[in-house]
């Protein structure tokens, strides 16, 4: 039986079976949640990873206006939009 006051091991090696074996007795229904919610967790992982790497491309001056600018210039050459 599972309580929400249980100890909850840190070490990974213990708890990744332990969350395998909660995914397994999850009802099917619950399974589509589940997957939305651990994306969630993977994208809030991406997004720092992105917000470090901006950082660290402004404070190296790596992000101006005009490279910037340059940047968007190329993208929509590549990528022109269409016009209904």
């Amino acid at each position: 039986m599972i309580t929400l006051n249980a100890p909850t091991p840190k070490d990974p090696k213990v708890l990744r079976p332990l969350l395998h074996s909660q995914v397994d007795s999850l009802p099917d229904a619950a399974l589509e949640l589940a997957r939305r919610f651990l994306l969630e967790i993977r994208l809030q992982e991406i997004t720092a990873e992105l917000d470090d790497a901006a950082d660290d491309a402004r404070a190296q001056g790596r992000f101006t206006p005009e490279r910037i600018a340059a940047a968007v210039a190329e993208h929509r050459a590549a990528h022109p939009y269409r016009r209904a």
